[in-house]
């Protein structure tokens, strides 16, 4: 056999080395399992935390979490996004470390109090607590009422704009003899048809140029009765007023 020139075998000697290095550090690298002041990108593909893991964005400086998710005191897995000063936004747990119980969904303001919630029992909100309209007098002659035989502003709210839309049910009458009509209307412009008195008004629709100004403008809901005949009254009384969606 021919003796090799040693610069050869050197060079074998030596990749050989090297793979053996290689190989020790592939298998003998520290678990990937924090990223500090960098990022992480996805493209067309999924990030996966299993067999109970947990995700952690922490606050610069600190080891508070600003978004959590996956396992929650070591039993329950939900979810929690927390603002720069450390304070709650949101939670998806039960927040007393109870496993397979239903996980209400909670909103906070920037003092940690609950201001947004779902009712995880019954379906619904659980939080917050919306007004409702109180039983209405059903006596007619107790009701806003008008004896002009001119369009006449018998009734008027002022409410804040959260919904595009609004529904809104009105009982009319009028006295013995008489006939009217009666009408709506949202910052001065009719809004729905206009109904004989003694026939009921109920309406949803859009509120209108109103809307444009949502969570920040006022809207005017104004009922107004005419008396139709030479004399007589007109009557009418909301029954129902709520916002919803478009």
């Amino acid at each position: 056999m021919p003796q090799l020139p040693e610069d050869i075998i050197d060079r074998l000697t030596q990749l050989e080395r090297r793979i053996q290095q290689l190989s020790t550090a592939v298998n003998t690298r520290p678990a990937l399992n924090t990223i500090t002041g960098g990022e992480v990108e996805i493209k067309d593909g999924a990030l996966k935390v299993t067999d109970g893991g947990t995700f952690v964005v922490q606050r610069p400086g600190t080891e508070d979490p600003m978004f959590r998710v996956g396992s929650w005191k070591g039993e329950e897995y939900g979810l929690e996004i927390h603002r720069q000063t450390g304070s709650l936004a949101m939670t998806l747990f039960n927040g007393d470390s109870s496993a397979g119980s239903l996980q209400p969904l909670r909103i906070y303001d920037n003092g940690n109090r609950e201001i947004i919630s779902d009712d995880v029992n019954t379906g619904g909100l659980a939080r917050p607590w919306l007004t409702m309209l109180p039983p209405q007098d059903v006596t007619p002659a107790r009701w806003p009422q008008s004896t002009s035989t001119a369009w006449t502003t018998i009734a008027r709210s002022y409410n804040p704009v959260w919904q595009p839309k609004m529904r809104l049910r009105v009982s009319t009458s009028a006295s013995s003899g008489a006939t009217g009509q009666v009408r709506v209307l949202v910052n001065s412009v009719q809004w729905g048809p206009t109904v004989a008195a003694g026939t009921e008004f109920d309406y949803t629709d859009v509120i209108g140029a109103a809307f444009s100004t949502l969570f920040t403008g006022t809207v005017t809901v104004e009922i107004q009765a005419i008396v139709t005949t030479t004399s007589g009254t007109v009557y009418a009384t909301p029954t129902l007023m709520h916002g919803r969606q478009s």
